[in-house]
């Protein structure tokens, strides 16, 4: 760690650390509970308008209470969380059966978003009373915070057993705004405040949610936000749920504005400052950002995603840019990679930046940034704070972020295509300025994969067709909230694939103007129901039957019978090891005509063209392997056999696209550069065939000659003598009996002296 400023991190060992001196900041998450000690209500009274001095006063001596959870809770309300841990385990000793104090301390760790200790405690406390109000409304909160499923159910039992209780329509309400129920959600939240004023309980939580409403609904929360800062001229949680909203609807800028707000009115506040850090992270103000999350860390209680953050940006030093003018974009790689990776990425935008500006009549402001880690938990810190995100890409207005090859398994990741993904989200989100619901811009951006990217092909799981199937695709009115609040376990892949197969329904039905047109009717305003009704003139309803008919179509015999498709596949796999080629062939076609969407590994395509090689049929081969290509195939060692075949049929302009297509899934290897680079000599390519062979002499090949070799016929082609002669040289001073490199030393000394 190299923050001089950051203290050690063994005062960190619970979790939990004395960070801050002991000054009430709002830390403590505002307690509905009617079990609370009245003497801690008095302070609470103090704290909640905004009187810190007067709260720290009333708090103090709390601490030397004769109850041991009232001295827990007045350390926790006065930031010292180090020494609240202790006195809440003390709490939970003196009574171990009493669920209230696991409760509390629960809370404490979900304050400091420790979510796993605070579950813990919470579920202990239902242990020992199921039925505790408390704990289950804990429970929600934190269903809640981590997007953790649909908790409606429970929400709806709540309110039945007690219809008074505020946070419980705090929640729901929380729930209504994430879906754009946002009637329910007002109704929810005006409830809630009329609680808080019967009960004698601060109203903020609920005046907050009423401006966040309007901030929604894209009008002016200004009455709210004056009555909330009002009741607290502190109350900086406000701003810090305004910043969240719109971060979940990708309005970064707009967020800015109110985590810097609330860290004018709350500028003690970690929380506020480590949020309005993230997000300045998001939009790539990195050296802004850097001040408030150390602000965070020095301040306040442990939390993974400052420190993660901060340990980031003190190793971006390992990392460069390249400024390219036309088109506009800067390309931020680690060192080592840049001269690698980076021409095929700069390739792929210089036709990804106009292609999409066509499409989408739209250019954006300013260059666009690509940044690429090849350590997969650095981008999972750089895009979310915490590492072990299953996402492989991300896009914050004009910045991407995303993994790079090196930083997966060989054969497993396309980054190609995750970057043409992410350049579609570019242009989605800037037609709309964010403002386009979360399925249409995915469902664009796979819609783009299939059709335009580097791979195209609608690429299927049989996952995908048992949802269908089971019914669980959702009405596309309200396909958002398959990405927000998953119901089952792989509902969010689910819904990015119901999405892309949305795009590609509509494109084929209506053509895609169209879809270009719905896309700028998302002003912010405009429902997906209302744009569908507007666009395409069907109402919703008859929307989801026209696709439904096309799925039905699309995928009829798969559906008809689901069990065929993996019992001709096992069958083929099992004939092709068992060396019977016509057996093999005839199950592995059979499964292609059943469920042709399907290249994945092992898939039908790869039997099929097993078996046709094992019986001496290498054109058959060829066509079963260009058929699967054109499905949207794109394994690296298949494509390499593909490759290999096309050129033993002499088809060496095929073998060359081929091998081109390699890259964007494994580029950073040796094997296959030099091959490709001569393959493009031969088409006069230069250009092309020059990058292949700086690359591959940047990778470092145990042939340093052959690759110099290699970069002196590509320089040589584009008219510059100087280099060319320069690493024909390089190449004799390895291998001066390389004879290929004597041989073009001669003719390029004959064409000097002539």
């Amino acid at each position: 760690m190299t923050h001089a400023e950051r203290p050690v991190l063994a005062a960190l060992a619970l979790g939990l650390a004395a960070l801050c001196p002991a000054v009430a900041t709002q830390a403590a998450p505002i307690d509905y509970d009617t079990r609370r000690a009245a003497d801690l209500r008095r302070c609470d009274e103090q704290l909640h308008h905004g009187r810190v001095d007067a709260a720290n006063a009333c708090y103090q001596p709390l601490l030397r209470a004769t109850s041991p959870l009232t001295r827990a809770e007045a350390a926790f309300a006065l930031g010292d969380l180090r020494s609240a841990n202790d006195l809440f385990r003390d709490a939970v000793a003196a009574d171990d059966r009493a669920p209230l104090p696991r409760v509390r301390w629960g809370r404490m760790f979900l304050a400091a978003g420790q979510y796993g200790d605070a579950v813990k405690l919470f579920q202990e406390a239902l242990e020992r009373d199921k039925n505790d109000t408390g704990a289950r409304l804990a429970m929600a909160r934190v269903a809640v915070e981590r997007f953790d499923g649909d908790i409606q159910e429970e929400l709806d039992q709540l309110l039945k057993d007690d219809a008074n209780l505020i946070e419980t329509h705090i929640i729901a309400s929380r729930l209504a705004i994430e879906r754009g129920r946002y009637g329910d959600a007002v109704s929810e939240a005006q409830r809630a405040q009329q609680l808080a004023v019967q009960q004698k309980q601060p109203p903020l939580e609920a005046i907050a949610l009423l401006a966040t409403v309007e901030v929604m609904r894209e009008r002016d929360p200004a009455a709210f936000i004056k009555e909330a800062l009002d009741y607290n001229p502190r109350y900086g949680d406000m701003f810090v749920q305004l910043g969240y909203f719109n971060v979940i609807r990708r309005l970064y800028r707009e967020a800015d504005a109110w985590f810097q707000r609330g860290a004018e009115v709350e500028p003690e506040s970690a929380t506020t400052r480590r949020e309005y850090g993230l997000n300045l992270m998001r939009l790539g103000r990195v050296q802004e950002a850097r001040p408030h999350l150390v602000f965070a860390f020095n301040n306040g209680p442990k939390n993974v995603a400052t420190e993660n953050t901060l340990n980031l940006i003190d190793s971006l030093d390992k990392f460069d840019t390249i400024k390219v003018a036309d088109p506009a974009m800067n390309l931020f790689l680690r060192k080592d990679e840049l001269p690698t990776l980076g021409p095929y990425v700069e390739t792929l935008m210089r036709r990804a930046l106009p292609e999409f500006a066509r499409r989408y009549g739209y250019t954006p402001s300013g260059p666009v940034t690509i940044e690429i880690y090849p350590d997969h938990d650095d981008f999972a810190v750089r895009t979310a704070g915490l590492p072990g995100i299953g996402l492989l890409g991300v896009t914050f207005g004009n910045l991407v972020i995303m993994d790079s090859p090196s930083g997966r398994k060989r054969g497993e990741f396309h980054w190609g295509s995750v970057l043409w993904h992410e350049m579609a989200h570019v242009f989605t989100l800037g037609v709309t300025q964010n403002r386009v619901p979360r399925w249409f811009s995915e469902g664009l951006s796979v819609y783009e994969e299939w059709v335009h990217g580097p791979t195209p092909g609608v690429n299927m799981t049989p996952d995908i067709l048992e949802a269908y199937a089971k019914d669980l695709f959702l009405p596309v009115a309200a396909l958002d909230e398959g990405f927000l609040r998953p119901r089952y376990e792989n509902q969010v892949q689910v819904s990015y694939q119901q999405a892309g197969l949305i795009c590609y329904f509509a494109a084929q039905r209506w053509g895609f103007p169209r879809l270009a047109s719905m896309l700028r009717s998302f002003d912010g305003k405009v429902t997906t129901a209302d744009a569908i009704r507007k666009v395409f003139e069907v109402s919703p309803e008859e929307f989801d039957k026209q696709f439904n008919a096309f799925m039905r179509e699309r995928y009829s015999a798969y559906i008809a019978d689901p069990k065929r498709w993996p019992d001709l596949m096992e069958r083929a796999h099992r004939m092709l090891t068992a060396k019977n080629w016509k057996e093999a062939r005839d199950a592995a076609q059979a499964a292609v005509t059943l469920f042709p969407d399907f290249t994945s590994s092992g898939s039908a395509y790869e039997v099929l063209a097993d078996a046709e090689v094992g019986a001496g049929n290498a054109a058959g081969a060829i066509a079963a392997l260009q058929s699967w290509r054109k499905a949207g195939g794109w394994d690296p060692t298949v494509l390499r056999e593909l490759a290999a075949l096309l050129l033993e049929a002499k088809k060496d302009a095929e073998a060359a696209e081929v091998l081109a297509a390699v890259n964007y899934g494994d580029p950073l290897v040796t094997e296959g550069h030099d091959q490709l680079g001569r393959l493009l000599l031969a088409q006069n390519k230069g250009a092309d065939a020059l990058r292949e062979y700086q690359v591959l002499l940047k990778l470092q090949p145990a042939d340093t000659a052959m690759a110099n070799f290699g970069l002196a016929r590509s320089y040589r082609m584009t008219g510059d003598a100087q280099q060319a002669r320069r690493h024909l040289l390089d190449s004799l001073e390895t291998a001066p009996n390389y004879r290929p490199a004597q041989h073009l030393l001669l003719e390029m000394t004959g064409e000097k002296a002539q």
